[in-house]
């Protein structure tokens, strides 16, 4: 609603003056958002499908309540994609038992019409993925409304995506979010989750050196 305008606009000088209400209207009350609402609001709860054909929400199944690792990819990639899932199988190996525990890993394909589960599936055998880190599809709608959920232009073809060159980190109950490229190195990106987790250690310039090194 709208609560006021200004009048007598010289410079230098304006008042603002209450509007009323429309006769019989009632009087707006502001609406409360909890911070539950605000963190749900942040993601679409869309389904999506794993590389082991299981049916999965975004939002309730795989953020809610965790510490992720996502990434975007497709499976036809030539370029960066299969680097960065040789990367991040590095990751996983040094993150050892955690994963899947307290740390869950997401690589989800920018281009569903190819990547079915079973293409997903074949992909992760081959970089030996293992439990705790998922390859997502859905449709193309889906997809999109996730890829835009993190800043991607959802129209662009599958190679042209802005985030194939980026890793997101996020602890999602305290809303810390973070980036990092996707050429960091396993010890670098495993430092950089570390630098949001709430007893890790913070960016300093000893870390800043240690990981141009």
């Amino acid at each position: 609603a709208v609560l006021g305008t200004l009048i007598g606009a010289t410079p230098g000088s304006t008042t603002l003056v209450p509007l009323r209400s429309p006769s019989g209207s009632a009087t707006e009350k502001p609406v409360k958002h909890t911070a539950a609402d605000r963190r749900r609001s942040r993601f679409p709860n869309v389904p999506l499908c794993t590389h082991e054909n299981q049916e999965v929400r975004f939002y309730d199944d795989l953020i809610k309540d965790k510490t992720v690792l996502i990434n975007f990819m497709y499976t036809e990639c030539q370029g960066s994609c299969p680097l960065t899932t040789a990367n991040l199988a590095q990751v996983q190996q040094a993150l050892g038992e955690r994963v899947g525990r307290d740390i869950f890993m997401y690589s989800i394909s920018v281009d569903p019409e190819h990547d079915t589960p079973a293409a997903l599936r074949k992909y992760a055998e081959r970089f030996e993925a293992q439990p705790g880190w998922l390859f997502l599809t859905g449709t193309q709608a889906n997809i999109a409304q996730i890829r835009a959920g993190f800043g991607d232009t959802p129209t662009l073809e599958a190679g042209q995506s802005n985030h194939l060159n980026v890793i997101r980190l996020g602890i999602e109950p305290l809303e810390r979010w973070a980036a990092c490229p996707t050429w960091s190195t396993p010890k670098t990106i495993i430092r950089y989750l570390s630098w949001i987790e709430p007893n890790g250690p913070r960016p300093d310039g000893v870390n800043l050196r240690i990981m141009r090194n």
